[in-house]
């Protein structure tokens, strides 16, 4: 409501009012991170926290993104396309257990407690060439492969795709990789990431802090943020 309407005063001693615009849209575009409190199961969310409890039209009171802490971590990235032979991996086509497995050991790593597991496709490079094609669907992780990462104790998944998980889904639920792994389990999800720019990088950065948060062990959700999230190459411990 804007000053002056329903008894609400106008600003200052000169009572002010005024209207002006107001943009609405979706905030997911471009590479972005997915907090605990973005998918849930029957509106209960990661934690056992019920929407009616934490939800607010300004915004969630609890496991919002601002929420989240630094973090530092080993970075793994899979090349999927390359596994697949190919610039671009097929929407639809699912990374499970089978595929994560045969990547890791043809690459030579190993996916470690901790990690972040950064998945790359070749989809990205849709963009502003064939958006129908981009937005109608993607290769991604599937449901057990999700399982699979958890039990890995990994912090965050990642892909060079829209919504990490392989659309269309190979069942009738809907984003149940997001829920598995944001709502069950309290592992972050990252999106659009340019893998092309990761793997020219080798995934190295100097790395000046390791909170305790992360060391062997999942972030504490509940702290406040603000440092990016940093990687380390796989071969630096």
């Amino acid at each position: 409501m804007q000053p002056g309407q329903a008894g609400i005063p106008g600003l200052g001693p000169s009572k002010t009012t005024y209207n002006d615009d107001i943009i609405e849209g979706w905030a997911g575009v471009g590479t972005q991170l997915d907090g605990l409190g973005h998918i849930g199961v029957e509106h209960v969310y990661y934690n056992g926290n019920k929407l009616a409890d934490f939800a607010d039209p300004t915004g969630l009171k609890k496991l919002g993104v601002e929420k989240v802490p630094p973090m530092v971590a080993r970075g793994v990235l899979l090349d999927m396309a390359a596994h697949f032979g190919t610039d671009i991996v097929k929407e639809g086509t699912a990374f499970n257990v089978k595929e994560i497995e045969d990547v890791a050991k043809k690459q030579g790593v190993e996916i470690r407690q901790g990690d972040v597991v950064i998945f790359h496709t070749g989809w990205l490079s849709l963009i502003g060439k064939d958006n129908t094609r981009y937005n109608s669907g993607e290769p991604g992780l599937g449901v057990e492969g999700a399982k699979y990462l958890v039990g890995k104790g990994v912090v965050a998944v990642g892909a060079d795709t829209w919504g990490l998980e392989v659309l269309p889904f190979e069942s009738k639920n809907i984003f149940e990789v997001h829920q598995i792994l944001l709502a069950m389990n309290g592992t972050y999800i990252l999106e659009n990431i340019d893998t092309a720019e990761l793997e020219g990088q080798g995934l190295r950065v100097h790395v000046r802090a390791r909170p305790a948060a992360l060391q062997g062990r999942r972030a504490e959700h509940d702290q406040s943020g603000g440092n990016p999230l940093i990687f380390e190459s796989p071969d630096s411990g």
